[in-house]
């Protein structure tokens, strides 16, 4: 039944943006947190300049807004200078993103008594937070939250809050164990790849509402200490989730089963962040990796240049492994591999359960149909909605590559310096190509596209067709941040009739208006459908058997 459903969905979902909230209302008294030590100068008062209209410049810093929909940021200097570079040119975004996540907050969870009662815990859980972040990073996220709104002050400062914020992806993960967070990356080199060269793909699936991944800014970072890189991010973060350096060596993260934690360390993106900033190759990511406590359980995948191939650094708050291949190709989704995480019993019921195996075996399956891989192939990889065998098993599966949720898709070529990133909507819109070493030589003075527009990859057709603008209709259903009232089942089977989802949310809704009769058709039916993991199959056939023991 509906409410029912909504409980799962709030358990993968809810629990996200709940702990979000407490990290938004941690109590002061518990979980204060200093400010780093730093020397400001009254240059940092220095004013954002319009050298030309559209580009905004702070000292030799610059942000700008692409015609592909991408904010382009470029920051250079030592970890304060660079923070308040940061905050000042991307002020309106870093605000913007905070009221998401607030906004989110409390549609879900309209409670202040709940909201009240969970600021104990996540002051408790994240009294260490600071201790396990470097100096140089609480400076640059110091410098990032001068531009915070000081709308959240009964909150925290805003100091405290963007420095928690940077945690609220490893709590989303960890407590997102039933899936729906369904990351995908793969990568090929040598004999798999046409030119021989390393090609990395990824899809960054992680989904907290179509507002949170609105505006995305293309980072480029020039730091005093460490090496060139460049990110995908928003607003006020200072982590990585997908990004390369100048080196050629990239850094993605892949979500998997975590126990659930007792107390914060590390936030992952801000692992990936050093490795991407101090390391050449996959040994120094390793080492980088070894040194550092995180509280939930990650896959890196990295790429490396000067390696010429890209293994994967999997960590778990008690453990490390190390997987690499004999194959000229690698491929990540969210369960481990290596001899010994991946025997664990965690990783093996995870295996049982969810989606992720299914998708493992989908990217094989393509990389193998499809010969040696391009950068072009790995988009059209990354954009399929398909099932194994390219079963056709509804729009949105989370055991497809791509669930129409993506917060991007990337595609990186590190020994050319290349970087593609999709544009809106998710993975569909155009990849457009960055150059890295042009990036990093240009002085901008006028407002003016950097991007490489002849190795721009299209837009997917599939926006073209009517199955897109079906699963338009069906997508505001999807996930309990906006519950919606209007909910008509046979048209959530027509916009989308081969998902499992579709019937089973139309199953749900008469059960939770104790229509049995006609809830058990759409039960029946969802059944025979790609059901993406354990626990939706067990949800619908015992909403299934509620419904024969009621008409009696």
């Amino acid at each position: 039944m509906l409410k029912k459903f909504l409980k799962v969905l709030a358990w993968i979902f809810g629990i996200l943006v709940l702990l979000i909230a407490g990290l938004l209302i941690y109590v002061r008294a518990v979980a204060v947190t200093s400010p780093p030590m730093i020397t400001p100068t009254e240059a940092f008062d220095e004013a954002v300049t319009q050298p030309d209209s559209g580009l905004y410049k702070w000292r030799n810093d610059w942000f700008r807004k692409s015609e592909s929909g991408l904010y382009e940021l470029y920051v250079e200097g030592a970890p304060y200078e660079r923070g308040v570079a940061n905050g000042k040119l991307t002020h309106d975004l870093v605000q913007y993103q905070e009221q998401v996540f607030t906004d989110q907050i409390h549609r879900l969870v309209p409670s202040d008594f709940y909201l009240g009662m969970l600021k104990y815990f996540v002051g408790w859980f994240n009294r260490d937070l600071a201790d396990n972040i470097s100096t140089e990073y609480k400076q640059e996220i110091y410098g990032v939250s001068q531009a915070a709104s000081h709308d959240f002050d009964d909150i925290a400062d805003p100091y405290q809050r963007i420095l928690n914020y940077h945690a609220a992806h490893d709590i989303g993960h960890a407590l997102q164990n039933m899936s729906l967070v369904g990351c995908t990356s793969f990568a090929t080199w040598g004999d798999q790849s046409e030119d021989s060269t390393l090609i990395i793909g990824r899809n960054f699936d992680f989904y907290v509402g179509d507002e949170f991944a609105r505006d995305k800014i293309i980072a480029f970072y020039n730091p005093t200490k460490g090496h060139k890189f460049m990110m995908v991010t928003f607003g006020g973060m200072t982590g990585v989730l997908s990004g390369m350096n100048d080196q050629g060596l990239t850094v993605t993260i892949n979500a998997a089963k975590s126990e659930i934690p007792s107390a914060s360390a590390t936030p992952v993106s801000l692992v990936a962040r050093e490795m991407l900033q101090y390391a050449t190759n996959i040994k120094e990511a390793q080492a980088i990796a070894a040194k550092r406590k995180m509280f939930v359980a990650e896959s890196f995948l990295i790429g490396s240049a000067r390696d010429g191939k890209a293994a994967i650094i999997e960590k778990t708050p008690d453990g490390m492994d190390f997987f690499e291949t004999n194959e000229n190709y690698i491929v990540s989704t969210n369960h481990f591999q290596g001899k010994t995480l991946g025997e664990t019993q965690l990783n093996k019921d995870h295996m049982a359960t969810s989606a992720s195996p299914y998708r493992f075996k989908r990217v094989k399956e393509l990389l193998a149909q499809q010969g040696k891989n391009s950068v072009q192939k790995t988009a059209v990889i990354l954009r399929n909605q398909q099932g194994l065998g390219g079963e056709d098993i509804g729009m949105g599966n989370e055991k497809a590559i791509n669930q129409l949720v993506a917060h991007h898709g990337i595609i990186f070529q590190p020994e050319k310096g290349l970087v593609w990133i999709s544009t809106a909507p998710w993975q569909l819109g155009k990849f457009v190509c960055y150059d890295l070493k042009k990036v990093f030589a240009k002085n901008m003075m006028a407002n003016e596209e950097i991007i490489e527009q002849d190795l721009t990859i299209p837009a997917d057709s599939f926006l073209l067709t009517n199955a897109y603008r079906q699963y338009i209709k069906f997508h505001p259903y999807r996930f309990p941040f906006n519950p919606r009232t209007d909910l008509m089942p046979d048209s959530l089977v027509k916009w989308n009739p081969q998902s499992y989802h579709a019937y089973m949310l139309a199953g749900d809704f008469y059960v939770d208006h104790k229509e049995w009769e006609k809830a058990m058709p759409f039960y029946e039916e969802g059944l025979k459908k790609e059901v993406a993991t354990q626990q939706e199959r067990e949800h619908m056939q015992k909403n299934l058997e509620h419904c024969k023991a009621s008409i009696k």
